[in-house]
């Protein structure tokens, strides 16, 4: 016995020395070759727009405390955007190249960095654009390009929007597991799919509003780019008139097509360089990189800290695809007792989540704009909780394509009595009083249950509407008219009183420095977020600390099948009442 001791004892001796000395030389080799990486911008460059690896607007900043260790990405939408920007005045740049770009950004995004390209190209530099294949939504960036080539055997996907729903109440009928669902908000559509087995009218209808308002920021822009009027664009899509590329061509949606070898040597000759040599090229990644870790502004002193809120609310520590009111709250008391930040720019792209969390962090926010400046930008999606932790700011910015509003919560619990009883499983309970088991997924949800629920429920939505309303200057009733769940685009929330503005990050940082009383400024990005040595070890799967594990699902089972998980364990997660947007838009 003593000898298995001793041998069990050495073989975790000699675990945790490999494990240090591992972790040991990792950081000693981020420490010691951090500088020998920086990217070299050669004369006469080309940035290569490839943005298959951006999803978010803020990569993040870790901080691991017990090793005194930070680390920060550079591969975020912000980051690109300031990349863009420095490559407008950088000598060595003389163009952008989208080539074969795979977005995978959100419409509110790829708004905003179609205004940064029409900005770079003011410079008399150029923007071109190739494609084998060209997406709906990568259509809408590429149109801002000079020139947009197409694969002679390509197709260019054109035909307006569309979004889909599972339904789900059969499935409970047949599997004898029913969600519980109880709820505030006749259009809060989120438990729909437990509830029904096709659309709502209510539903149906916020839905194609919300579509139309879309596709027709879509269209304006591409309209403007392309010269081509919206209506003639409207027929295009009706038809599917741009389905191949001469038909593309003849609809003036593309100016060649052509080989990718043809359109590098057309840029060679932009260029100015012998069709038998390579041109300088540089990612988009690289060079924000390098615009990051290099451009430093020591003579400015005036900071806008921009706090970015992306994800799901769900509370706790969160990280960069969750909100948690940890990171979020220690940003904010960081920003406000900072004596160099004069202003803060909350910028939220959230589909919403816990009523809890997103007060916590609604309470944070209103002892902050007592001290300073707060100014909102909405991104994507700014909705439900998003909206919660948005509305008491000083001044709300979103995009005309921004998803918003969805004031409502709803409760939703998993039931198994049915398929407890096809099983032959039967639960008892033994209690001292009325009320003492609470909620058991075994019995059916009794009337006094769901009447303690409805009255949390109804509390929480009475709190909601007078957060909005207190913030927006508005009535409880004004607010109540346009709420019951209900999702806005930016456009429509602009007309309704939910946001102030529309326009970008840019935007909403200019009007924090007018309130904030300042001209020159630079910004500084939070969250900072705090991990340990269990979050590290949990990365030693090969998914980077940046990327969530859910992304190497994806790639192992496929998107379809991962969103249709994502469904179930979304419903399986819901704790406490939630304000939740109600569906999230797949653009096709």
């Amino acid at each position: 016995m003593k000898f298995l001791g001793n041998v069990l004892s050495t073989v975790i001796g000699i675990f945790v020395f490999c494990m240090v000395f591992f972790f040991g030389i990792i950081f000693i080799g981020a420490i010691m070759g951090g500088d020998n990486d920086k990217v070299k911008v050669k004369t006469n460059s080309v940035i290569e727009l490839d943005l298959s690896k951006v999803n978010l607007d803020y990569a993040g900043k870790v901080n691991f405390k017990e090793f005194n260790y930070f680390e920060t990405n550079h591969d975020g939408l912000i980051d690109v955007l300031k990349a863009i920007e420095e490559a407008k005045k950088d000598n060595n740049i003389k163009g952008i190249s989208i080539l074969k770009n795979q977005s995978q950004l959100g419409l509110a995004q790829s708004k905003a960095l179609r205004n940064k390209l029409e900005d770079f190209k003011k410079s008399g530099k150029f923007v071109v654009a190739y494609s084998d294949v060209i997406s709906q939504n990568d259509y809408y960036l590429n149109s801002v390009a000079d020139s947009i080539y197409l694969n002679p055997i390509g197709e260019l996907d054109f035909k307006g929007l569309a979004t889909e729903m599972l339904f789900m109440k059969e499935l409970q009928e047949k599997t004898g597991v029913k969600m519980e669902v109880i709820r505030h908000g006749k259009y809060k559509s989120a438990v729909e799919p437990y509830l029904l087995q096709e659309m709502s009218p209510e539903n149906r209808e916020q839905i194609t509003v919300l579509l139309n308002s879309v596709w027709n920021t879509i269209v304006t822009d591409i309209s403007v780019s392309r010269k081509i009027s919206v209506d003639s664009l409207n027929m295009i899509a009706n038809t599917l008139g741009a389905r191949t590329p001469e038909l593309a061509l003849a609809k003036n949606l593309v100016d060649k097509v052509s080989y990718e070898d043809e359109y590098h040597n057309a840029i060679k000759n932009r260029l100015k360089v012998e069709l038998n040599e390579d041109y300088n090229k540089v990612s988009i990644l690289d060079y924000a990189k390098k615009v990051a870790t290099s451009s430093k502004d020591y003579k400015t002193k005036d900071i806008i800290a921009v706090v970015y809120a992306q994800g799901e609310i769900r509370g706790g520590e969160g990280d960069i695809n969750i909100i948690g009111e940890g990171s979020i709250k220690r940003s904010l008391e960081d920003a406000r007792n900072d004596e160099n930040v004069k202003a803060i720019v909350l910028r939220v792209d959230s589909p919403g989540g816990s009523a809890l969390t997103s007060e916590l962090i609604w309470r944070e926010i209103e002892i902050t704009k007592k001290v300073k400046p707060v100014v909102v930008s909405m991104g994507n999606v700014a909705a439900s909780g998003g909206y919660y932790i948005a509305c008491n700011a000083d001044r709300i910015f979103a995009e005309p394509s921004t998803i918003t509003g969805s004031i409502g919560v709803f409760g939703m619990l998993p039931n198994m009595n049915q398929l407890a009883k096809n099983i032959g499983v039967n639960a008892e309970q033994v209690r001292t009083h009325d009320n003492a088991s609470g909620y058991s997924v075994f019995e059916p949800a009794d009337e006094k249950f769901k009447a303690f629920t409805l009255e949390s429920i109804e509390t929480i939505y009475a709190t909601f509407l007078s957060r909005v309303a207190t913030g927006r200057k508005m009535t409880t009733a004004q607010v109540d008219s346009i709420a019951q769940g209900r999702v806005w685009t930016g456009t429509d929330a602009l007309k309704n009183g939910l946001v102030d503005e529309l326009g970008g990050l840019d935007d909403a940082l200019k009007h924090a420095a007018k309130l904030a009383k300042i001209k020159d400024y630079k910004t500084e990005n939070f969250p900072e977020y705090e991990k340990n040595f269990e979050d590290l070890l949990g990365n030693l799967t090969g998914i980077s600390m940046f990327q969530s594990k859910e992304d190497l699902l994806k790639e192992q089972i496929g998107v379809e099948s991962y969103e249709l998980l994502q469904q179930i364990k979304r419903a399986n997660q819901l704790k406490g009442v939630q304000a939740m947007m109600p569906f999230e838009l797949k653009i096709k």
